[in-house]
């Protein structure tokens, strides 16, 4: 997948995922950006881990591997905030 195909999957999946940990109101597109292509990398990562495949291109399951990857980075962003659970 090209640069543009992550920086738009990156885009959606950082702003879902923006949306499901509530830190929506604090990013902007950059940061939804930024947040998706790394969370592909993350959710890439995890999921060969567990035996599936991870980022396949420009599709609906390398959308999906983004958006839970994405969770997991911005999870672990708010704990280090020391927002934790409270949203």
């Amino acid at each position: 997948m090209g640069w543009l195909g992550w920086i738009v999957i990156g885009a959606i999946a950082g702003w879902i995922a923006s949306k499901i940990t509530k830190n929506d109101a604090g990013m902007g597109i950059l940061a939804n950006i930024i947040a998706g292509v790394i969370g592909g990398l993350v959710g890439g990562f995890v999921f060969n881990a567990i035996g599936g495949s991870g980022i396949t291109g420009f599709n609906i399951w390398s959308l999906f591997v983004a958006i839970v990857g994405s969770v997991i980075v911005l999870a672990i962003y708010n704990l280090i905030r020391g927002r934790g659970a409270r949203g």
